[in-house]
């Protein structure tokens, strides 16, 4: 691992676990036990850094999407899958983060914007097309429109604003709307196939 990655790896570790207004360069060369000399000859201001961590997490989360939607030999299993990766994800997240972004950070959180807005709706849209193809999705849906609904809850749950009225984890809550959108937009051929990765047994 190169230096640059070593101190986006560090930084990532400290963001995900406290947010990113809590941390500062000093605390990135304390976790990595590096000086902060050496972070600036890579990176002008903590705002490059974290700038850097989420193009690195973007092109890290393309290519592990594409291998699950590749690898699934379903819509189904696809959506399982990448729930599978959400959960890994979210598990470790701190959601202050996206807040932050937003907030703070206008020119990372447009980059954010555009991957959810391009590449995941675009992945979205694949999948519904090509389930819709294998008889699991509804051909009666408008796959743009439930493309888009779906990377807005994506979104919708990450808002601080947002009160689910009960104490969940942000992964238990992403899992619990992928699972009410796949049902929504299955056919019953769907709905059985879900109910078989999930090994409920009932008609």
């Amino acid at each position: 691992m190169s230096i640059k990655n070593k101190i986006l790896k560090g930084a990532e570790e400290l963001v995900f676990k406290y947010g990113i207004k809590n941390i500062t360069m000093d605390d990135i060369a304390k976790h990595l036990s590096i000086s902060k000399k050496t972070i600036y000859k890579y990176f002008k201001e903590k705002d490059e850094v974290i700038h850097s961590l989420m193009l690195l997490s973007i092109d890290d989360d393309k290519c592990r999407f594409c291998k699950v939607q590749e690898s699934a030999k379903n819509v189904v299993e696809e959506v399982f899958e990448m729930m599978k990766e959400m959960r890994e994800v979210f598990s470790k997240l701190n959601p202050i983060i996206f807040y932050e972004l937003h907030r703070y950070h206008p020119q990372t959180w447009n980059e954010f914007q555009k991957f959810k807005s391009g590449f995941i709706q675009e992945m979205v849209e694949k999948s519904l097309l090509n389930g819709q193809i294998e008889g699991y999705i509804r051909k009666d849906i408008n796959v743009k429109l439930m493309a888009k609904l779906r990377v807005e809850t994506i979104e919708m749950t990450l808002r601080d604003s947002v009160d689910f009225g009960e104490k969940m984890s942000v992964a238990d809550i992403q899992i619990a709307i992928t699972e009410h959108f796949l049902y929504g937009v299955c056919t019953l051929k769907g709905h059985k196939l879900i109910n078989k990765y999930k090994n409920i047994d009932e008609e």
